[in-house]
């Protein structure tokens, strides 16, 4: 029962879904982004779902067309090209929010997370950091640059990300996914780079 439950909690909040969920809970946080209107919400939405959600998993799926290629990625090697494949996508998602003037803290995420896929595909040369970890950290470390950045503390949202954070890393141990050190590493390496980015640029 404890493995179903913990394959459901790592499919909802799987690193392909976690910015897509990031972004709204931003919009819900009461954040000086909050004034923006319904249409440019779903606009800045399907953008971020489309950059860093659809066509990553379209990625894997071409790939998944060589009998080769293990689906699952259990050796960190494989994950080298989807890692690869995602940071061009991260990045064009930063080009179409370029082109509609967004607030920079969104262009900012994408580069950032770039910078942090870019750091997980060169750790995956020798080591599986978790993905899913670095996604949710990312997440949170964003809520909380924008909460000391602004003065605004969304009480309710860190709570939600701090929750989803434990969620996520009990769900990957109980699949034994990975080891503390991996979900650990995975965590402070998302967590550390958006915060530092979205606070001090």
């Amino acid at each position: 029962m404890a493995e179903k439950i913990s394959k459901f909690i790592s499919v909802i909040f799987h690193p392909v879904l976690i910015p897509t969920l990031g972004f709204f809970l931003l919009f819900n946080s009461g954040f000086y982004f909050s004034m923006l209107s319904w249409e440019a919400e779903r606009f800045v939405l399907l953008v971020v779902l489309f950059s860093t959600g659809i066509l990553p998993v379209l990625s894997v799926a071409i790939l998944a067309l060589n009998p080769k290629f293990d689906l699952l990625m259990e050796n960190s090697r494989d994950r080298i090209i989807p890692l690869l494949s995602s940071s061009v996508f991260y990045y064009l998602g930063f080009v179409l929010l370029g082109r509609m003037k967004a607030f920079p803290v969104f262009k900012l995420f994408l580069v950032a997370s770039v910078l942090v896929i870019i750091a997980m595909l060169l750790i995956s040369f020798k080591w599986k950091i978790s993905n899913h970890m670095a996604a949710v950290g990312g997440m949170t470390g964003t809520i909380f640059a924008l909460s000391f950045r602004s003065g605004v503390n969304p009480v309710i949202t860190i709570l939600v990300v701090i929750l989803i954070s434990g969620i996520v890393g009990t769900a990957r141990l109980i699949l034994k996914k990975h080891d503390l050190k991996q979900l650990t590493a995975g965590y402070v390496l998302g967590f550390s780079v958006l915060y530092l980015a979205i606070y001090f640029v």
